[in-house]
Parts: structure tokens; sequence; C-alpha cells
């Protein structure tokens, strides 16, 4: 079998798997199905006791990103146990703290906002310091984002301008590196998804099913076409891609006049008539 995405062989840090939904399990998964060697980090000890079926026999490393210097461990660690050099890194971490309920943006807390700061996005930075000693020439680091960072979801709250610095942090980090590197950094912004992160942000399953409807293809994005865009973007196959966030949402960022949505917006009450079905045949004139 042809190796088109020349993975075979190459050993990647995958961090930031919670469960069989999260985002970067289906890439570590999609990876391995490539012949790609995967080392794993997760958040902390109860953690990886959570994912001891999940991850039976695979490398699994620690690293809590809120800890400061935690990063810098786990390079050490994982190139202690002869994993380096790593020709990727998938960074998958976000948190922010909704425990207490939806609160408008401007009523957000300085400790919250500092703490998913700190989690969601200076996180990249210092994983990408600390791992630079242990990367290929040529490595790709890819980070997981959303797509659009211009929209203002009421539920979303101050996760919205953190996942900006996300990506600001990764072109930046692509500047930086490039001074003596050819590692590259990229972000694949995902539109929403089901999974047992997104589960937790108050209001979701309306805003999820909302961005199906927008989709040009009304069904919603799958957990793997965002795994697959990141494993092209590890790949050396997207070697001319750096400092750029490759959107995956099924065309709901273009897609705001669909005449589905504006009809249910604007006379909810009606029912959509045979030649507004998305079933209906084009009827061109003779």
């Amino acid at each position: 079998m042809s190796d088109f995405l020349q993975l075979a062989g190459k050993t990647f840090l995958v961090q930031g798997v919670a469960n069989k939904k999260s985002v970067a399990w289906f890439i570590a998964k999609t990876l391995e199905e490539q012949g790609a060697r995967v080392v794993y980090a997760v958040r902390s000890e109860a953690r990886k006791k959570s994912l001891e079926a999940l991850l039976a026999g695979k490398p699994v490393f620690l690293c809590d990103v809120e800890e400061e210097g935690a990063c810098e461990r786990l390079a050490v660690e994982v190139a202690a146990a002869g994993f380096a050099p790593l020709h990727g890194v998938v960074h998958s971490v976000a948190f922010a703290n909704y425990s207490d309920g939806f609160k408008t943006f401007a009523e957000t807390q300085r400790k919250d906002f500092l703490q998913a700061s700190a989690i969601s996005a200076f996180s990249l930075v210092e994983l990408a310091r600390a791992l630079k000693p242990h990367l290929t020439p040529d490595a790709s680091v890819v980070t997981i984002g959303i797509s659009s960072l211009v929209v203002t979801p009421d539920n979303y709250g101050y996760m919205g301008p953190i996942k900006a610095a996300l990506d600001s942090c990764a072109r930046f980090l692509a500047k930086s590196f490039s001074a003596d590197t050819a590692v590259r950094f990229n972000v694949v912004g995902s539109g929403p998804l089901k999974t047992s992160a997104s589960a937790g942000i108050p209001g979701y399953l309306e805003s999820y099913l909302y961005a199906e409807k927008m989709t040009y293809r009304k069904r919603a994005l799958d957990t793997q076409e965002v795994a697959n865009t990141a494993v092209f973007l590890l790949s050396p196959r997207s070697s001319g891609v750096n400092g750029t966030t490759l959107v995956v949402d099924a065309g709901l960022g273009a897609n705001y006049f669909d005449k589905d949505i504006i009809r249910l917006a604007m006379r909810p009450e009606t029912p959509a008539s045979p030649e507004q079905s998305p079933s209906a045949k084009i009827q061109t004139p003779k």
C-alpha cells in the first residue's frame, strides 16, 4: 500500500486524550493506522488510569499544563524514554470553568480567564519551547482551534477570545521557530463537534443542532473529519502550510443566508413548501 502521507515509522506526541470521543484520540488512532508511533501525554494520574483500557500497551506520560514546569518535565521524560526526536506534536488541550453556569462575557472573572488562558493557549507556547530540542528540523505542530474567531456565541463566553489567542500563538510560534528551524505550526479550526468536553458548555446541544442546519450538507461535522485534517497537517505532504488556520466546518461559516435558516427565523410557524424543501428537484425552463 502506498504511504502517501509518509507517516510510517515516524514518532508523534499527542497531548489531550480524555476519552474515546476526544479529537486527540481520533488523531492518534489515525496516525497509528498510518504506521506512525504515538506517544501520549495526559494531564493527571487519574486521567491515565481512566484511559488504561483505551491506551493499553502505549507509552503514556503525565503533563498538567496548568502546573508551571510540567512541559519541561514532559520533554525530559519523553527524550529519556527514547522517543526523541519527534516528527510532530498534537496540542489538543482546553479548559474553561463553567461551574457557576452561564454568565455574560462582561461578567468573566479574572481568575477564570487567566486559568483558561494558561491551559488553553499559553500551554502551546510552553510545550513548543520545551520540546524544541527534541523535534526533527522539519517537525509539524498542530493545535485544535475553532472555525470562526469573529462570531460571538453567548454560551461560549470568554473561550472565544482565548481561542483567538491560541490562533495567534500558533502564528507567532511559526515565525519564531523559522529563525533556526523548518518546524511548522498550524491550527485546525474545527466547527462544533459532539465531544465530552463540549457537553460541558451551557446550551451546547442547541448550538450544535443549529450549526448542523448551517452546514451545506445539513449534517454535522464528524470528529474523524477534523482528525483527518490534523493528520494531513502533521504529514510532510503539507510542507507548504505554515502559520495557518485550516477551517473544517462543512461550510457552515459561509452559509448564513441559507433559505431554510431564514424561513425558520422569520416565519417559524410556516412549514416548508415543496419548492423550499432541500430534497425538492430543481426545475429549469423548457
